[in-house]
């Protein structure tokens, strides 16, 4: 006899996509009332045992209700109210997303920050947001700055393992438990990266959060069989986007809590998802060296959010796996084909997408059979128009670079507490997403560019991403992974674009000057700007990230301002 699941039936997940009360302040309690099968596990964590092997730990909706409504009560009882924001700082996985729904419960505002932000960053982004408290894993380095500034410390700041450890039994909820939001009350905060200074709060709404995922109730993959495997940070817009669909789905679910591909691929062999979500950095990781052929056995789907996803990495992703016929468009399921025998291969769904969009917006979609076509991330989802802008909001012509903009109403409605950040990113009634973007005659768009990575050099804009694709498709027998940034040119006269590239362990050629030459000669044949220079990247220093994962070009940019000067 198989094991019961614990996905909804089609018509509780059609009702979801008309339920006017419905946001992302209150998925679990729908998804707790609706689905019969609330009592069977679907979000799974793990753990590694004394022998080395993975242990699964499944919760059911019955039990994330139940610990929800346990730290509420911790919560409550410490003071937090409707409307006040609560920041936490915890390990990545499940835990922050327990935190987000007790404080919704409440009607409070989760300011989910990620764990491993500088301490100043972080202080200084909390008396930003204006914080009533903050739970942490650790409060050690927390405690410690606010003693240097006592007028700026919160009401309350308390371990983690505290609210976990709550005797809840004779606390009370407050009468209205759980709060009951309207549409545009605000259910989190997410942060950017604050490499630059205070990082930016993004605002999400209750309802706009959870506008334009509709579609996904019947048309995202949730046959018997699915299993999803989340890597995205659970403290992003990102990680919430997928537990929410997946909570409303009744999705099997392993939320990961590290991106890295030693912790990743066991769980993977023990698990066995047909689907992974992430950002491009674990795909990168997945993507080179002995490709894991055993933890990938049953993908059939790669969902890519955010950052670029590369043609390089890409192509040996889809070798793994197989698909149901059918399974040829974003997010469709393969009812049409469902008889048929399964084909060979994955599909990758590179999902452009932001905390400030709410959603993946655009899904280029890639497969064993699909011609190369760098950069395309295909057409809009259908809540979504958007278009490519000139610096004065007038729409360009077909085929020219320009700002991407969007309307949708899974749209940010901002940034807290900094109006006139949010007013930067309107231009005639369109959101500017920060990316540059071209359009061709059928409707596809091609994802250029971050427009603060924009290349200026004496003969004009070139395009990193550009760039980077093919130093990692046509130079992969030397190239691992690398970026291209722009730097003072060696003339003192605007930018030239140089590559700080990690190697393949076995690259028969490892001097810069080789990389260089190889590299040039595939971007002249393509009619791109060739680089001026190549860095080679020893250790992990050499190539910082994020706490995502993500390259930090601008401390590269730093790095190497003088490079190419005298």
């Amino acid at each position: 006899m198989s094991d019961p699941t614990p996905i909804a039936p089609l018509a509780v997940r059609q009702q979801f996509m008309t339920e006017p009360r419905l946001g992302a302040g209150n998925f679990l309690d729908y998804a707790a009332a609706m689905n019969p099968h609330r009592d069977v596990p679907y979000a799974f964590t793990h753990h590694t045992d004394h022998r080395g092997a993975v242990v699964l730990r499944g919760h059911s909706l019955r039990d994330l209700v139940t610990l929800r409504d346990q730290y509420a009560k911790w919560y409550h009882a410490n003071g937090v109210r409707p409307g006040e924001p609560v920041a936490v700082v915890v390990a990545e996985g499940l835990a922050p997303i327990v935190h987000f729904m007790a404080l919704n419960a409440l009607g409070a505002i989760p300011a989910l920050v990620n764990d491993a932000m500088r301490i100043d960053v972080m202080v200084r982004y909390l008396n930003h947001v204006g914080v009533v408290g903050v739970v942490a894993d650790d409060t050690t380095r927390l405690l410690s700055a606010y003693r240097q500034d006592p007028r700026q410390r919160p009401r309350f700041i308390a371990l983690a393992a505290e609210v976990a450890a709550f005797d809840a039994a004779a606390a009370p909820l407050p009468e209205g438990y759980p709060f009951k939001h309207a549409d545009d009350d605000i259910v989190a905060l997410i942060h950017s990266s604050g490499t630059t200074g205070t990082p930016k709060s993004t605002m999400l709404g209750h309802r706009s959060f959870w506008d334009g995922k509709q579609p996904r109730m019947i048309r995202f993959p949730a046959e018997p069989y699915d299993r999803l495997m989340s890597l995205m940070p659970h403290t992003h817009a990102g990680g919430l986007s997928y537990f929410l669909t997946a909570t409303l789905l009744g999705l099997p679910t392993v939320v990961m809590g590290d991106w890295r591909r030693v912790t990743v691929e066991p769980v993977m062999e023990a698990f066995q998802p047909t689907m992974l979500a992430s950002f491009p950095r674990t795909y990168v990781e997945l993507a080179t060296g002995d490709l894991p052929v055993k933890g990938a056995a049953r993908v059939h789907s790669w969902f890519n959010t955010a950052d670029a996803a590369h043609y390089g990495h890409v192509r040996r992703l889809v070798t793994l796996g197989e698909r149901p016929a059918g399974l040829i468009k974003p997010w469709l399921l393969p009812s049409e084909a469902a008889d048929e025998q399964p084909l060979p291969g994955s599909r990758y769904v590179d999902g452009l997408g932001s905390s400030e969009m709410g959603m993946a917006l655009f899904g280029g979609l890639f497969t064993p059979e699909t011609p190369r076509n760098d950069r395309c991330v295909g057409k809009p989802t259908e809540v979504c128009t958007a278009t490519v802008l000139d610096d004065d909001g007038n729409e360009v012509p077909v085929g020219t670079a320009g700002m991407l903009a969007i309307k949708s109403p899974s749209l940010t409605p901002g940034y807290w507490k900094a109006d006139r950040l949010t007013e930067s990113f309107e231009l005639n009634g369109w959101w500017l997403t920060g990316d540059v973007a071209r359009q061709d005659a059928d409707g596809n768009f091609y994802h250029l560019d971050r427009t603060v990575d924009v290349i200026d050099t004496a003969s004009g804009p070139v395009y990193s991403l550009e760039l980077e694709e093919v130093l990692l498709a046509d130079c992969a027998e030397l190239v691992r992974d690398g970026v291209v940034i722009g730097v003072p040119a060696r003339d003192g006269i605007a930018q030239e674009p140089i590559a700080v590239v990690q190697l393949q362990a076995d690259a028969p050629e490892r001097t810069p000057e080789a990389i260089l030459d190889r590299a040039n000669k595939q971007l002249l044949d393509k009619g791109l700007h060739p680089l001026a220079a190549v860095t080679v990247a020893e250790t992990a220093g050499d190539y910082p990230l994020g706490p995502t994962g993500k390259v930090l070009k601008r401390e590269l940019r730093t790095r190497f301002s003088s490079l190419l000067r005298p």
